[in-house]
């Protein structure tokens, strides 16, 4: 891919001094590691909406459904000055073709999960929502979002990165090549990753490409990208991952000498009981791919989903 990947982010987590107090929660892995493949957009929906820097710390309260953004002193009400700013950034953030956003965490304003939201007696409900980030998941439903707190957890961490790659691959091919054959070629070399998240979407992307000539391209691409993205939010487990490199054994096993062959049992078994990382397995795997020149394991995105140098795999 020539372009990088192009990710909205919120604009305190580079290290921009936007916050209420003036400072900023720099998260040197976003810049310093997954920055050298991303090109970031930042958002800062409390300065760009039109307050200060610094300004009085904000809340939600009222219906966690629809709770109301107002200031914890003075009770100030932002909550239509934030939304009326948001229908128009959110129109622009479209025309961005971003394959991802990283929000930050309890925010009022970005946090996409847990964030407290009071009731009038002060009673906090921990089920808000920031208002942005409410109304960019809505815009974007398909879109992948993760906030930084949680991508401090590898599996959350790898499953994130591993969508933004897959969704920029699939950005390229609405671009270049939205045709019945491109979409057989892309849901080809995915088929292992799918897999290692979700079978039965995996199944159900089958048909849909099975009976492709039977939609409109338009529909056709809808229905599977609604389908992709919902399979690679399913986080991949252990069970997922061994039952794919048993399928992928399969496809040379034959063709392994019985030391070989024990190895590869071996190796799969370690990493099914934990005492291993998946990149073990995953690099004996390419090893014998490349051996026996199966190319249909060669261009499997599975074997090769993000850049070796983000250090994904490593966990057991």
């Amino acid at each position: 891919m020539d372009d990088k990947i192009r990710l909205g982010v919120s604009s305190c987590l580079l290290g921009n001094n936007v916050r209420y107090d003036g400072g900023h929660q720099h998260d040197r892995f976003l810049t310093d590691t997954l920055g050298r493949y991303v090109e970031y957009i930042p958002v800062c929906p409390e300065v760009e909406c039109g307050l200060t820097v610094p300004r009085e710390a904000m809340r939600l309260v009222g219906n966690p459904a629809d709770p109301r953004l107002v200031t914890r002193k003075s009770n100030i009400d932002y909550t239509d000055q934030m939304k009326k700013w948001a229908s128009v950034r959110l129109d622009e953030l479209a025309r961005e073709k971003l394959d991802g956003f990283v929000f930050k965490r309890m925010s009022p304003s970005s946090g996409m999960a847990r964030v407290k939201v009071y009731s009038e007696s002060g009673m906090a409900n921990t089920n808000g929502i920031g208002i942005f980030a409410r109304l960019f998941m809505e815009y974007f439903p398909h879109l992948p979002v993760e906030e930084d707190g949680r991508l401090n957890d590898p599996v959350l961490r790898e499953n994130f990165i591993q969508r933004i790659f897959v969704h920029r691959r699939w950005r390229e091919l609405v671009a270049t090549a939205k045709k019945r054959g491109g979409l057989v070629d892309f849901h080809t070399t995915h088929k292992l990753l799918l897999l290692s998240h979700s079978e039965k979407e995996y199944r159900e992307m089958g048909r849909l490409v099975a009976k492709a000539k039977d939609l409109s391209i338009e529909e056709l691409f809808s229905r599977y990208e609604a389908l992709l993205m919902s399979a690679l939010a399913k986080k991949s487990t252990n069970r997922k991952h061994t039952n794919v490199l048993t399928h992928v054994f399969g496809y040379f096993k034959n063709d392994l000498s019985p030391l070989e062959k024990q190895e590869v049992l071996d190796v799969i078994d370690q990493y099914h009981q934990g005492m291993i990382p998946l990149i073990v397995p995953l690099t004996l795997m390419k090893f014998f791919t490349k051996k026996f020149k199966q190319e249909y394991l060669a261009n499997q995105h599975y074997l090769d989903p993000h850049p070796l140098e983000l250090k994904l795999l490593n966990h057991a």
